[in-house]
């Protein structure tokens, strides 16, 4: 059975071919902002002849654009208007094998810093962690409330971004997250939401529905935890509300995590500033992203038990 391709040509016009020749290149406008999607297309366009091009709204994390240029293959991008962009990537391209540095996961590291921030007399460094554009909307945002960050040895591994980034205890303040930046953030609101709740004054976080469909609802999860440990939080649709006394929440009880591995690393970084402890459910799911969580905070002088 012969295989169907569909792309359109420049004027949009819809071609379609069915037989067993070879695929042609597609232009695919992703109907959301997907690196996941827009990876899948380029990469199955290394071995399609002529160039593969992918449109999306929102411009998503670029890792596959970078790793392909650092093999030695031609994307190209274009910023279009409204902010989205085209990426195009011409096809069968010779690649040459390269070494790779990994750098360190920003999503991670996200945990210790934030708990640097929020326990006076803190100071944490995390060293060799990937800064890229589409990953370090958290940093932005946290530099945004006060805080006391500093990047150093900023170098490019491997086509990425990397630096040792130092946070020291803070004074936060609110701030309106805006919904653009959601996409460069979209796993660290749960942390986010710890040191709002021990800012001065409100943060809203807008455009986070996708939050309501991950490992679980967790602009819920996130607001019934903050209120159990004595927060104002307000939760609509697709953002999230805090108001921040500048103080930490006086903390206990125990917060349900729905099995959620960010839940419940967050409010044990919050319980990390509060003056009564707070407990979490299920600290098993920790393991599947983060191994060692409890050893390496413990390290750094937190008191997690269990």
């Amino acid at each position: 059975m012969g295989a169907r391709f569909t792309c359109r040509s420049g004027d949009r016009l819809p071609i379609t071919v069915t037989g067993t020749e070879r695929p042609l290149p597609i232009e695919y406008e992703v109907p959301v902002a997907s690196a996941q999607v827009k990876s899948a297309v380029l990469l199955a366009g290394l071995n399609t002849p002529g160039c593969t091009t992918v449109i999306e709204p929102r411009p998503t994390r670029d890792h596959t654009e970078r790793m392909l240029r650092h093999f030695g293959a031609e994307v190209r991008e274009t910023v279009l208007p409204g902010g989205g962009r085209e990426i195009t990537l011409t096809g069968q391209p010779e690649l040459e094998a390269c070494d790779i540095v990994v750098p360190g996961d920003f999503s991670s590291a996200a945990f210790p810093l934030v708990a640097a921030l929020l326990v006076p007399g803190s100071q944490v460094t995390v060293k060799g962690i990937g800064v890229n554009s589409g990953r370090r909307g958290l940093l932005d945002t946290l530099l945004e409330m006060g805080a006391d960050i500093t990047l150093a040895n900023e170098r490019t591994e491997a086509g990425e971004p990397v630096a040792d980034i130092t946070a020291k205890a803070s004074k936060l303040k609110g701030v309106d997250v805006p919904p653009e930046r959601a996409p460069s953030m979209i796993d660290e609101y749960p942390v986010l939401a710890m040191a709002a709740a021990c800012a001065e004054g409100t943060t809203t976080m807008a455009g986070i529905g996708e939050l309501r469909v991950k490992e679980s609802d967790r602009i819920a999860a996130v607001a019934e935890g903050l209120k159990l440990c004595g927060a104002e939080v307000r939760e609509e649709a697709d953002q999230m509300i805090v108001n921040g006394s500048g103080t930490a929440p006086r903390g206990g009880g125990t917060v349900a995590v729905h099995l959620d591995h960010r839940i419940a690393m967050s409010f044990l970084v919050l319980g990390m500033a509060m003056a009564e402890p707070v407990r979490v459910d299920d600290a098993g799911p920790i393991e599947t992203s983060f191994p060692g969580f409890q050893n390496l905070m413990n390290g750094l002088g937190a008191s997690i038990e269990g």
